[in-house]
């Protein structure tokens, strides 16, 4: 049991320690056992040895051996962990390089230097992997984003022959009516290809700059103000002097996300809460949910059948929150409230 709880950095320790107590010991045996015999030796020509002079330099010669033994003993130990800690500091260098490479820097590379050893081979495979791993995010951004260009052109076509159909003078009302139906649902599409260019882009922000996120947030809300005077939605708003330094495109789309989340999902007659500040606080009222069905709602076409206006969206407005999230070193965090509703929350790390 206790095997399993000591690190490798205790066990070259005690290893290293034990090599040097047990070579101590034998070197102290070999001191007692010679030098016991050359102290019985008696001089060319001189007088017998003297039998108590003997015991007492046998006991002198122990004692020194023994505290000679004690003080190896303590200097094993520390030569053991400072030889433990020199053969394990490239092992944990490569361990801290490693954890700082996340999907959103792929690119960095732990490049150690040093004789061909069995460290720099580890390192050079970690390499490896991490340049297949970058290989394939890569290509996996570049073909939703080729892929939801393309897809505009046949859509664009679709709404265009619509429009042809419907602008004949004496067109059919049910033909109207249909084509009115196929627009709504191609509107659709259009915002589900401009979700899947967000992911895409999330990933490697670029145009860098302070970003107020209150500035942002009363941007949103402004946006939406008829549909909730419509609807009778009351705002509380708790705006914060503070900026993030991150992509100004791509934290609008988080805070617009975030917000019309609130307003998409909340009742008729409800509330909604905004504090925005260095981080993002977006609470609204609605029916009970439960946390581990909530905690899905971060991942990419997740809805709740129980939540209002589940029907309508492509189900990525959180899980894009929580890509652009994570490029700006923050998190999403997605709580259900015990009154009702949601309460979600992004933190950023990469504050001005």
């Amino acid at each position: 049991m206790l095997r399993g709880r000591m690190t490798v950095g205790l066990r070259f320790t005690v290893l290293y320690a034990v090599v040097f107590l047990v070579s101590g010991a034998a070197l102290a045996a070999l001191i007692n056992l010679f030098g016991g015999d050359l102290t019985s030796v008696a001089p060319v020509g001189g007088p017998p040895p003297d039998p108590g002079w003997e015991q007492a330099r046998s006991r002198q010669l122990l004692v020194g051996t023994l505290a000679a033994l004690a003080v190896m003993a303590a200097v094993s130990v520390l030569v053991g962990k400072a030889i433990a800690g020199r053969v394990l500091r490239p092992l944990r260098t490569i361990t801290a390089a490693t954890r700082r490479i996340t999907a959103e820097n792929l690119h960095e590379r732990l490049a150690v230097t040093g004789p061909a050893d069995e460290v720099k081979q580890l390192a050079d495979t970690v390499d490896d992997l991490l340049e297949r791993l970058e290989t394939s995010f890569s290509a996996q951004r570049a073909f939703v984003a080729n892929a939801s260009h393309e897809l505009r052109t046949p859509l664009a076509t679709m709404r265009a022959s619509l429009d042809v159909a419907t602008a004949k003078p004496h067109a059919h009302p049910q033909t109207v009516a249909l084509a009115d139906r196929l627009r709504a649902q191609l509107t659709n599409v259009d915002h589900l290809l401009d979700a899947l260019l967000t992911l895409a882009r999330a990933g490697t922000p670029t145009d860098l700059a302070p970003v107020s996120l209150s500035a942002l947030a009363d941007q949103a809300l402004l946006a939406r103000a008829e549909i909730l005077g419509v609807r009778k939605i009351s705002v509380d708003r708790n705006f914060q002097n503070g900026e993030i330094f991150g992509s100004p495109v791509l934290l609008a789309q988080l805070v617009d996300n975030v917000v019309d989340n609130a307003v998409r999902h909340n009742v008729d007659g409800g509330w909604m809460k905004v504090t925005a500040g260095d981080s993002l606080v977006v609470e609204s009222g609605g029916p009970v949910l439960a946390q581990a069905d909530v905690e899905r709602l971060g991942r990419p076409f997740q809805r709740l059948t129980n939540r209002t206006g589940s029907d309508r969206g492509s189900g990525l407005g959180l899980s894009i929150v929580a890509a652009i999230a994570t490029a700006h070193d923050g998190c999403l965090s997605i709580t259900a409230r015990p009154e009702g509703g949601l309460r979600v929350t992004v933190h950023f790390g990469a504050k001005r």
